[in-house]
Protein backbone atom coordinates (compact mmCIF):
# COMPACT_ATOMS: atom_id res chain seq x y z
CA UNK A 1 0.00 0.00 0.00
CA UNK A 2 1.45 3.37 -1.00
CA UNK A 3 -0.86 5.53 1.13
CA UNK A 4 -1.30 4.60 4.79
CA UNK A 5 -4.82 4.30 6.24
CA UNK A 6 -6.29 7.38 7.89
CA UNK A 7 -4.66 7.82 11.33
CA UNK A 8 -6.69 8.07 14.54
CA UNK A 9 -5.69 11.69 15.07
CA UNK A 10 -3.41 14.28 13.53
CA UNK A 11 -1.54 17.35 14.72
CA UNK A 12 -3.43 20.54 13.98
CA UNK A 13 -2.67 24.17 14.73
CA UNK A 14 -5.08 27.09 14.92
CA UNK A 15 -3.17 30.27 14.09
CA UNK A 16 -5.20 33.43 14.52
CA UNK A 17 -4.85 36.95 13.12
CA UNK A 18 -1.79 38.70 14.56
CA UNK A 19 -2.47 42.15 13.09
CA UNK A 20 0.04 41.67 10.26
CA UNK A 21 -1.02 38.31 8.84
CA UNK A 22 -4.71 37.37 8.73
CA UNK A 23 -3.96 33.69 9.42
CA UNK A 24 -7.18 31.69 9.89
CA UNK A 25 -9.83 30.29 12.19
CA UNK A 26 -9.35 27.04 10.22
CA UNK A 27 -6.47 24.95 11.59
CA UNK A 28 -3.34 23.97 9.71
CA UNK A 29 -3.36 20.16 9.43
CA UNK A 30 -0.26 17.95 9.45
CA UNK A 31 -0.43 14.36 8.25
CA UNK A 32 2.74 12.61 9.44
CA UNK A 33 4.06 10.29 6.70
CA UNK A 34 0.82 9.13 5.08
CA UNK A 35 2.83 8.30 1.95
CA UNK A 36 5.13 5.27 1.59
CA UNK A 37 7.68 6.79 -0.79
CA UNK A 38 10.29 4.81 -2.68
CA UNK A 39 13.96 5.65 -2.49
CA UNK A 40 13.79 7.56 -5.76
CA UNK A 41 11.96 10.36 -3.91
CA UNK A 42 9.33 10.43 -6.64
CA UNK A 43 6.67 13.12 -6.24
CA UNK A 44 4.47 11.36 -8.80
CA UNK A 45 2.48 9.44 -6.17
CA UNK A 46 1.66 12.59 -4.21
CA UNK A 47 0.72 14.48 -7.35
CA UNK A 48 -1.55 11.62 -8.46
CA UNK A 49 -3.33 11.34 -5.09
CA UNK A 50 -3.79 15.11 -4.80
CA UNK A 51 -5.18 15.28 -8.33
CA UNK A 52 -7.57 12.36 -7.72
CA UNK A 53 -8.96 14.39 -4.81
CA UNK A 54 -9.34 17.60 -6.86
CA UNK A 55 -6.17 19.36 -5.63
CA UNK A 56 -4.14 20.34 -8.70
CA UNK A 57 -2.27 23.22 -10.40
CA UNK A 58 0.73 21.61 -8.74
CA UNK A 59 4.33 22.74 -8.53
CA UNK A 60 7.58 21.10 -7.34
CA UNK A 61 10.34 22.93 -5.51
CA UNK A 62 11.06 24.18 -1.99
CA UNK A 63 9.27 26.70 0.23
CA UNK A 64 10.02 30.43 0.17
CA UNK A 65 12.35 31.68 2.91
CA UNK A 66 10.16 34.70 3.65
CA UNK A 67 6.73 35.01 5.26
CA UNK A 68 3.96 34.84 2.70
CA UNK A 69 0.34 33.75 2.46
CA UNK A 70 -2.35 33.13 -0.13
CA UNK A 71 -5.65 35.00 0.06
CA UNK A 72 -7.55 33.33 -2.78
CA UNK A 73 -6.93 29.63 -2.06
CA UNK A 74 -5.85 27.00 0.43
CA UNK A 75 -2.65 25.02 -0.21
CA UNK A 76 -1.40 21.49 0.34
CA UNK A 77 2.29 20.60 0.46
CA UNK A 78 3.70 17.09 0.34
CA UNK A 79 7.36 16.47 1.15
CA UNK A 80 9.05 14.00 -1.21
CA UNK A 81 12.65 14.57 -0.17
CA UNK A 82 14.47 15.83 2.94
CA UNK A 83 12.96 17.90 5.74
CA UNK A 84 12.11 21.52 6.52
CA UNK A 85 11.42 23.63 9.58
CA UNK A 86 8.46 25.88 8.81
CA UNK A 87 7.31 28.97 10.65
CA UNK A 88 3.52 29.29 10.59
CA UNK A 89 1.66 32.50 11.39
CA UNK A 90 4.41 35.11 11.04
CA UNK A 91 7.30 36.20 13.25
CA UNK A 92 5.70 35.17 16.55
CA UNK A 93 4.06 32.04 15.12
CA UNK A 94 4.81 28.38 15.66
CA UNK A 95 7.58 26.23 14.24
CA UNK A 96 7.00 22.72 12.95
CA UNK A 97 9.14 20.14 11.18
CA UNK A 98 7.91 18.47 8.01
CA UNK A 99 9.75 15.43 6.68
CA UNK A 100 9.76 13.08 3.69
CA UNK A 101 6.27 11.62 3.28
CA UNK A 102 4.51 14.32 5.36
CA UNK A 103 1.63 16.43 4.09
CA UNK A 104 0.78 19.92 5.36
CA UNK A 105 -2.59 21.56 4.61
CA UNK A 106 -2.50 25.35 4.97
CA UNK A 107 -5.71 27.41 5.03
CA UNK A 108 -5.94 30.62 3.02
CA UNK A 109 -4.44 33.51 4.99
CA UNK A 110 -1.93 31.54 7.07
CA UNK A 111 1.60 32.90 6.73
CA UNK A 112 4.30 30.29 6.17
CA UNK A 113 8.05 30.40 5.71
CA UNK A 114 10.99 28.00 5.37
CA UNK A 115 13.30 28.76 8.30
CA UNK A 116 15.79 25.99 7.59
CA UNK A 117 15.84 22.81 5.57
CA UNK A 118 18.04 19.94 4.52
CA UNK A 119 19.97 20.38 1.30
CA UNK A 120 17.80 17.75 -0.42
CA UNK A 121 14.44 19.25 0.67
CA UNK A 122 11.77 19.19 -2.03
CA UNK A 123 8.00 19.32 -1.89
CA UNK A 124 5.01 19.40 -4.16
CA UNK A 125 2.24 21.93 -3.69
CA UNK A 126 -1.32 21.98 -5.04
CA UNK A 127 -4.59 23.86 -4.66
CA UNK A 128 -8.25 22.81 -4.41
CA UNK A 129 -9.91 22.55 -7.82
CA UNK A 130 -6.67 23.72 -9.47
CA UNK A 131 -7.23 27.24 -8.22
CA UNK A 132 -4.62 29.85 -9.08
CA UNK A 133 -2.80 31.46 -6.14
CA UNK A 134 -1.58 34.89 -5.12
CA UNK A 135 1.35 35.81 -2.88
CA UNK A 136 0.96 38.32 -0.07
CA UNK A 137 3.73 39.40 2.28
CA UNK A 138 1.98 41.10 5.20
CA UNK A 139 2.74 44.56 3.85
CA UNK A 140 0.79 47.72 4.58
CA UNK A 141 -2.13 48.11 2.19
CA UNK A 142 -2.78 44.39 1.55
CA UNK A 143 -5.57 44.33 4.06
CA UNK A 144 -8.58 44.64 4.13
CA UNK A 145 -8.58 43.45 0.50
CA UNK A 146 -6.95 40.12 1.33
CA UNK A 147 -9.33 39.65 4.28
CA UNK A 148 -12.28 39.95 1.88
CA UNK A 149 -10.67 37.43 -0.47
CA UNK A 150 -10.08 34.92 2.33
CA UNK A 151 -13.73 35.06 3.43
CA UNK A 152 -14.76 34.01 -0.11
CA UNK A 153 -12.51 30.93 -0.23
CA UNK A 154 -14.74 27.86 0.14
CA UNK A 155 -13.89 24.80 2.20
CA UNK A 156 -12.76 22.11 -0.29
CA UNK A 157 -15.14 19.24 -0.89
CA UNK A 158 -12.33 16.69 -0.48
CA UNK A 159 -9.28 16.14 1.70
CA UNK A 160 -6.20 16.12 -0.60
CA UNK A 161 -5.20 12.60 0.51
CA UNK A 162 -8.28 10.79 1.80
CA UNK A 163 -11.03 12.44 -0.24
CA UNK A 164 -14.37 12.59 1.55
CA UNK A 165 -12.99 10.55 4.48
CA UNK A 166 -10.17 12.84 5.57
CA UNK A 167 -9.73 15.08 8.59
CA UNK A 168 -9.98 18.25 6.52
CA UNK A 169 -13.76 17.87 6.32
CA UNK A 170 -13.97 17.30 10.09
CA UNK A 171 -11.68 20.14 11.17
CA UNK A 172 -12.81 22.63 8.53
CA UNK A 173 -16.54 22.06 8.97
CA UNK A 174 -18.31 25.41 8.60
Amino acid sequence: MLVKPLPNKIPHYKILDNGIFPNSTLPVLLYKAPFQLSNDHSPLLMEKVFKENDWSNSWRNGIYTYNHYHSITHEVMGVYSGDCHILLGGHSGIQILIEKGDVLIIPAGVAHKNIGCSIDFKCIGAYPNGKDFDINLGKSGERPGTDKNIKKVPVPKKDPIYGKEGFLLEFWDD
